[in-house]
């Protein structure tokens, strides 16, 4: 399995995977690149790591902007219409809910967790936390949520990667961070992190989800990521953007707010049942 450019055997297919450059793009692209080997033991997967508009801006990460805006995939996509590569990992959540002209969803694998925890440096929850707390995050719908049950702590932005947050945590910058489980699994971190019920904080659309991306009408490819599609999963996280598509126009409203904490846990109920498959 290649890494931006390594040779492989001769004669082997070598289909270049682009993703995002942080650690976690990388991991996620890499169990995906294995599992395509694994299927097609004649291929040779080379990851190409392509730098993205929401990596580089320091407005990207602003609340409000942490799902569906595009902004971690732009690049990726035009890289793949350019056919310098011939698929693209994202994670689900970053990818808008109307797909790029010329592409489309090849493959929707299996799920990670989609809950989100709270992580401290000695494991406290929600709950143990003192009042004036500040908690790293910079995505609206986990301040609002948490602040609706804890309204006495202070939700302020937080930048970098997860290791880069993790770092901020022990330095004393925060007093706790929300982070995405699916993150933490991926990249094998074993932090002091209490899970928060969706019952509390809904997750996002998509939330634990991978999407694989390729050019519309490539048969080939098509068929070459079949093997990694989950149909469950797809159809749940499905559900789950489409409903977000509907309810754009009262994203602000307790009406919405209600609604998503709704089916935000019943596509929770959903994950458990398919993974104890």
């Amino acid at each position: 399995m290649g890494t931006g450019g390594a040779g492989g055997s001769v004669g082997a297919r070598v289909i270049r995977l682009g993703t995002r450059a942080s650690a976690l793009a990388r991991a996620q692209s890499a169990l995906m690149a294995s599992a395509l080997v694994e299927a097609h033991p004649e291929l040779e997967v080379e990851i190409v790591t392509i730098s993205t508009s929401g990596d580089r801006s320091q407005s990207t990460n602003q609340a409000g902007a942490d799902w569906g805006t595009g902004v971690f995939v732009k690049e990726i996509e035009s890289a793949l219409l350019r056919e310098e590569i011939d698929l693209a990992v994202h994670s689900l959540k970053d990818v808008p809910p109307l797909i790029t002209a010329g592409l489309t969803l090849a493959a929707i694998p299996v799920r990670e967790d989609p809950l989100d925890v709270l992580v401290t440096t000695d494991g406290r929850g929600l709950g143990d936390l003192e009042p004036g707390c500040r908690v790293g995050t910079t995505s609206a719908r986990r301040s609002a949520f948490l602040r609706a049950s804890r309204p006495d702590l202070q939700f302020a932005p937080i930048r970098g990667n997860v290791e880069t947050r993790l770092r901020k945590l022990a330095e004393g910058q925060y007093g706790a961070i929300v982070l995405a489980r699916a993150g933490l699994h991926r990249l094998e971190i074993d932090a002091a992190c209490v899970v928060l019920e969706p019952e509390l904080l809904p997750p996002a659309p998509g939330q634990g989800a991978l999407a694989i991306q390729a050019r519309a009408g490539d048969r080939e490819i098509a068929q070459l990521v079949e093997p990694l599609h989950d149909p469950a999963t797809a159809a749940a996280v499905r559900a789950e953007r489409r409903l977000m598509v509907e309810l754009e126009g009262g994203c602000r409203s307790a009406r919405w707010a209600r609604q998503v904490r709704m089916v935000s846990c019943t596509c929770s109920a959903v994950w458990r049942v398919t993974t104890a498959r």
